[in-house]
């Protein structure tokens, strides 16, 4: 199946007041923000991408769009499924306002049972979230073959919550993972398994995830034990 780039947007407005911006419109990257997303489209720009799709929030558009102007052969198209969690009341509020809360508790240590007052519960948060993920994994597979790459632009706890679906983990674990803004995180989804290749990176070069042709040597058969979903025995 396809590789995914994983892009959470920019540094924004809210997250240097600490503020917890949720959906709310019009929060746009800062100015270290719109740097950030500058540097990620630049090392993004080496890989041949299949398509960008992005939360329809306008910290990730603006994060999205800088990594377009690389990519002019390509739509960029949104997905309700990728915005930020629908945190209800406590959007707008400071963090530190809300740390105070009985809620907060839970919310750090068992998220699975947490539904924001009047919002989302992170339950459904993670599932429409993965189920955008493989949906668009699928497409893509069907249209441009296994080795396509792609980015999908979102939000921390979005793909918080990807990552966790994608390490086997249970969604009360998500908050051990750090996702800082505009780094990539890198998940291969197979047959029978999804492979997490890098978590919120933000230097390393990305050439390497450009698929190569299969090598195959003189007299090797053409149907080779090993499968694209086996994890490397030992490690490559």
């Amino acid at each position: 199946m396809p590789t995914v780039i994983l892009v959470r947007h920019g540094r924004s407005s809210a997250n240097t007041s600490g503020v917890l911006a949720g959906r709310t419109p019009g929060v746009n990257l800062d100015e270290t923000g719109v740097q950030q997303a500058a540097a990620v489209a630049e090392r993004l720009a080496v890989l041949p991408l299949a398509a960008i799709v992005t939360s329809p929030l306008d910290r990730c558009l603006q994060t999205a769009e800088a990594i377009a102007k690389h990519h002019p052969t390509l739509h960029l198209a949104t997905d309700p499924r990728l915005t930020e969690c629908g945190y209800g009341d406590w959007t707008g509020e400071k963090i530190s306002t809300l740390a105070k809360d009985p809620l907060w508790a839970v919310v750090q240590q068992h998220p699975s049972g947490v539904t924001f007052p009047n919002g989302e519960s992170m339950r459904g948060m993670q599932q429409r979230a993965v189920d955008a993920i493989r949906d668009h994994d699928a497409a893509l597979a069907a249209e441009h073959g296994d080795g396509a790459l792609w980015v999908a632009v979102s939000h921390g706890d979005v793909i918080k919550a990807i990552v966790a679906d994608a390490l086997g983990q249970h969604l009360d674990a998500f908050q051990r993972i750090v996702v800082d803004t505009a780094s990539t995180t890198i998940i291969s989804y197979t047959k029978t398994r999804p492979f997490v290749v890098r978590l919120n990176d933000s230097g390393s070069e990305l050439a390497s995830l450009i698929p190569k042709p299969p090598e195959q040597s003189e007299g090797e058969a053409a149907e080779s034990p090993v499968q694209s979903s086996d994890a490397v025995v030992g490690g490559r």
